[in-house]
């Protein structure tokens, strides 16, 4: 066993020894990466892959939920600095319905099923009222959350007081409610009517007057007016234009410059002064048909033609119906004479164009306009992190939105300076921004692809030492083939005498029996 295993080591040395310096690199440089892929699929194979069980959790929920966990025996992970708990993927469904059945995760929050569970005699009027008020906004929330469009929502409530008395004046409730929309949506009409109801009838007493909804960019989504008509009638109505021109100009800048820099980097002011003078004129136009030639249609037409040629008696006697008497003019007679006598009388009625316009100016013209943009650098801490040129680029913009709004009419030429002066770019940190819970985006994390990389480059590597050694081997095969091999004379066997046989014995006692060979030198030593 022993010689065996020397035998086996040191043809490996000599297999060793004999490779060249690039071959015992490309070797070791397999070995090393047989061990590496054999240690990652190990890896791989015996890592437990870990899934989110809750998000969004309180610090006293994942202590509850842990501790839970810990007493059922199943691995846990907490993250995201203590707001969310992994488990192994295999038990999320499962350890989500056990949980469940024994009421856990409480998220604290207060809803309408917490008085069917707790409600006792030793409550008071005024916890009865807190926890109501609670429960309703916890309610809303849930109704606002389901509106496609809509991920998050925060509502306050203020409900009055009741009144001791029958004749006081009764007070409304308010709702302030702020929205964490997707980027770039837009309510319509139909979709903010539907929403203000929503709310009004969810709380009693409560008009929709009395309702404020904003999304976490400053935006309003107000309710239009029912009476509003666009025209020039009362003030409530003029106002109602004006927040809606104003809200559409705040809208448009917004969303541009959202997706230039941000949607929670841009806030929009838009103010202007409207004026509802509403004109009537009407214009009266004739003009001919055919304008090169002034000419109109002809409708009719008359023309008489007279023609007299000979002799006759001259024209004489008195008027017709006219009494000589009463008259000094008469018709005298004349000689006799010769000549031609020709009347031509041409009569033509034309019809022109006949324009009647009323005018009606429109309901109200924007007089004046100003826009004002203020911008947090991409370095919240750093004024400087925010070039020039783009700071450029939005007066561009800001500029030819007031250049295409205000009226020509009321100002026929805007000058640059003017505009300037209509324009303002502030560029500062945010202090005041609403912050919501954002839900992390699940993503393979970055040592995965890393990992895949290497490997990928170790495939590679391997491929191309196998090519490498494949061809080298071809060539060496090519080569032994191309040698011709040396004839070598065999050598002619001498032969054996008495004395060579006789050494051959003793060299193989020697060995075989080295005892008896000293005992037979011993021998021939003392017989000498």
């Amino acid at each position: 066993m022993n010689e065996s295993l020397k035998n086996y080591t040191e043809q490996i040395k000599s297999y060793w020894t004999s490779r060249t310096k690039k071959q015992k690199i490309s070797m070791g440089a397999i070995l090393l990466s047989v061990i590496l892929l054999i240690s990652i699929a190990v890896f791989f194979s015996t890592r437990t892959s870990m899934a989110p069980l809750y998000k969004n959790l309180s610090p006293s929920e994942t202590g509850t939920i842990k501790e839970n966990l810990d007493g059922r025996g199943v691995p846990s992970e907490i993250t995201e600095g203590g707001t969310a708990i992994l488990v192994p993927a295999e038990q999320v469904d499962t350890l989500k319905v056990e949980l469940a059945a024994e009421g856990i995760p409480n998220s604290g929050s207060i809803d309408y099923s917490f008085f069917s569970k707790n409600a006792g005699f030793g409550m008071t009027d005024n916890e009865f009222n807190v926890m109501k008020l609670d429960a309703m906004q916890t309610e809303l929330v849930e109704l606002i959350k389901g509106i496609d469009g809509v991920k998050d929502a925060k509502v306050m409530i203020n409900l009055p007081q009741e009144q001791v008395f029958l004749n006081d004046d009764v007070e409304k409730a308010t709702a302030s409610i702020v929205l964490n929309t997707n980027p770039g949506f837009n309510m319509d009409q139909r979709q903010i009517k539907s929403l203000y109801h929503l709310v009004s009838k969810s709380v009693p007493n409560l008009p929709t007057e009395n309702i404020v909804i904003m999304n976490q960019y400053f935006e309003y989504f107000d309710l239009e007016s029912q009476n509003n008509s666009g025209g020039s009638g009362n003030i409530a109505q003029q106002m109602d234009v004006k927040k809606e021109i104003e809200r559409d100009l705040q809208r448009q800048v917004q969303n541009m410059l959202g997706t230039l820099m941000g949607f929670n980097k841009v806030v929009v002011s838009v103010t202007t002064d409207i004026d509802f003078t509403q004109k009537k004129s009407e214009v009266n136009e004739v003009k001919p048909v055919d304008e090169e030639n002034m000419e109109g249609i002809a409708v009719s037409a008359q023309r008489i033609t007279e023609t007299f040629s000979g002799e006759g008696a001259g024209p004489g006697g008195v008027p017709s119906g006219e009494d000589a008497d009463d008259t000094l003019d008469s018709y005298q007679e004349g000689t006799g004479s010769n000549g031609d006598y020709e009347r031509i009388e041409e009569t033509i009625n034309n019809e022109v164009n006949r324009i009647r316009s009323e005018i009606v100016d429109s309901p109200y013209k924007i007089r004046d306009l100003g826009i004002q943009v203020m911008v947090e650098p991409p370095s919240a801490d750093d004024e400087n992190s925010l070039p020039p040129d783009r700071i450029e680029d939005i007066q561009k913009i800001l500029s030819t939105i007031v250049r295409t709004s205000i009226d020509k009419e009321e100002v026929p030429e805007l000058t640059d300076e003017a505009i300037e002066d209509k324009v303002v770019v502030s560029v500062q940190k945010f202090n005041g921004k609403m912050e919501f819970d954002e839900e992390p985006k699940t993503a393979l994390p970055w040592w995965i692809y890393a990992v895949g990389g290497v490997l990928l480059v170790i495939i590679l590597l391997l491929f191309f030492f196998l090519i490498r050694s494949r061809k080298k081997k071809e060539e060496e095969l090519l080569i032994e083939e191309e040698r011709i091999p040396a004839e070598i004379p065999e050598i002619e066997p001498k032969e054996e005498t008495e004395g060579t046989i006789r050494r051959k014995q003793l060299e193989k006692m020697a060995k075989e029996r080295p005892e008896e060979f000293a005992k037979l030198l011993r021998t021939w030593l003392a017989d000498e």
